[in-house]
């Protein structure tokens, strides 16, 4: 029988989500006015330089070629210039072009705490609403920032069971972190970002099960399309749920508790964004120890063939989410821990080549991939790793990682973030085009708008970049 105490406690919780999502959507847009803190500029360019390198690189993708061939035959025309290649397309077929790109080679960004990767869909906003908004150079860079540090922060509300769960946590917190960069661009007030949030509550997708083939990346693009699509809804009247990020609304469907203090935090200095980290290698993160330990230990082999076992003392997260043992294609491999370590020790690197298709099925890699075992335990951390390489005539080969590279504790340099981005964007824009972008991204809060950044990202047509 329904009694008034539930009554009560049905107001009782309308009455706290309504506050939750309004005092969310508030404290947001008085912060998004305001220039963003010193370090927090700092991060938010080097996440920005960070995912327009995967972006440019990933431009002729296969997924990146296909979602080109259906804009072009489903959509008319539009405005949005592209990164990586010469094509000009409407604002969704933009959004979800570049988000799939930043994302594809799983080389982007990663927060390290919750696992997502927030720069792909931030990114995809500001390259398809930049031009038809007028904003700013500095007015791009602070969308892309609180288009990441909401998706963090939102990730944080619903960690670890969310993930836990079998969500792929990119997908559903970028299309929240979409419309807050879109509603920063299009200067949208607390109601109107209230309603975007309502619609962009029922348009979050992603799930775990597509980690190894391009729906993976796509995850990213969609929620960029979304995020822009609840954007259009909210400043043009729509009206959603009173409560989308309250005790009745999506995200108590994500986890098993919600940690409002992680959601509604004081904008003040300290931002998830500022531990935000960039990857070396371009595949699931929880396996860049077990690499570094195989490249480390790979210049200690005179005869790779003479390896008879590789065992891997690691985080369990390792086997959980990059278990697979025979990746069909370079995409898979992404998702196998132990084919990284394989090229590791065969090749001494671990880049693209290493993940393409051909590697993927070389004959080499193969059998090495046969002779590796994970033993996974709790007390290895996620960013540590040991190798043991058991040779034909009795000896052993011992390499341990207690911190990986592009880790927090072990960050990518600025020099190092350079070298990384020039390899993506050279094959595809020239040479000295990273560090141009370079120099275009470090001054966009001052002298540069995001239109030269755009600009200097397209394909060079006549000896000039368009």
């Amino acid at each position: 029988m329904f009694l008034i105490e539930d009554l009560l406690n049905v107001a009782h919780m309308s009455t706290t989500a309504v506050m939750r999502t309004t005092e969310f959507a508030d404290g947001l847009l008085e912060a998004a006015a305001a220039p963003l803190p010193t370090a927090v500029a700092v991060a938010a360019k080097r996440s920005m330089f960070n995912v327009l390198g995967t972006a440019v690189g990933a431009a002729r993708s296969p997924a990146a070629d296909a979602i080109v061939a259906a804009a072009q035959e489903l959509s008319a025309r539009g405005r949005a210039r592209v990164l990586g290649r010469p094509d000009v397309l409407d604002e969704h077929w933009a959004a979800l072009l570049t988000g799939t790109a930043g994302h594809y080679d799983d080389f982007d960004d990663t927060h390290l705490a919750t696992v997502i990767h927030p720069g792909a869909s931030a990114l995809a906003v500001l390259v398809a609403l930049h031009d038809s908004t007028g904003t700013s150079g500095e007015q791009c860079l602070r969308a892309f920032a609180f288009g990441c540090e909401v998706q963090l922060r939102i990730g944080n509300a619903i960690s670890p069971n969310h993930y836990d769960r079998g969500w792929h946590i990119t997908g559903t917190c970028g299309v929240f972190g979409a419309t807050v960069a879109a509603a920063v661009l299009m200067g949208l007030e607390c109601n109107e970002l209230h309603a975007a949030l309502a619609a962009a509550s029922t348009m979050t997708l992603g799930q775990r099960e597509a980690f190894g083939s391009m729906t993976k990346p796509y995850h990213a693009g969609k929620a960029a399309a979304n995020g822009i699509l609840a954007a259009r809804l909210g400043s043009a009247g729509y009206a959603g749920d009173a409560d989308p990020l309250g005790d009745t609304g999506v995200l108590t469907m994500f986890a098993d508790a919600v940690d409002e203090a992680q959601l509604l935090g004081p904008w003040t200095d300290d931002w998830e964004l500022e531990r935000n980290t960039f990857k070396p290698y371009p595949c699931g993160i929880v396996a860049h120890p077990a690499i570094d330990a195989a490249i480390d230990a790979s210049g200690r082999l005179t005869d790779p063939s003479a390896i008879e076992s590789v065992e891997v003392n690691c985080h369990p997260l390792v086997p959980e989410l990059m278990g697979i043992v025979q990746p069909a294609d370079g995409l898979q491999a992404r998702f196998s821990a132990r084919h990284g370590v394989a090229v590791g020790l065969l090749d001494g690197k671990a880049g693209l080549q290493e993940f393409s298709n051909s590697r993927a099925t070389a004959p080499d890699v193969v059998r090495l991939r046969d002779l590796t075992a994970l033993m996974p335990s709790s007390e290895i951390a996620r960013d540590a790793a040991r190798i043991t390489v058991s040779l034909a005539g009795g000896e052993t080969v011992v390499a341990h990682v207690p911190h990986a590279r592009g880790s927090l504790a072990r960050p990518l340099t600025d020099s190092e973030l350079l070298a990384k981005v020039d390899a993506l964007m050279m094959p595809v824009l020239g040479t000295g085009s990273a560090a141009k972008i370079s120099q275009l991204v470090g001054s966009i809060d001052s002298s540069t708008d995001f239109a030269d950044i755009v600009a200097a990202a397209r394909p060079p047509q006549n000896g000039t970049s368009q």
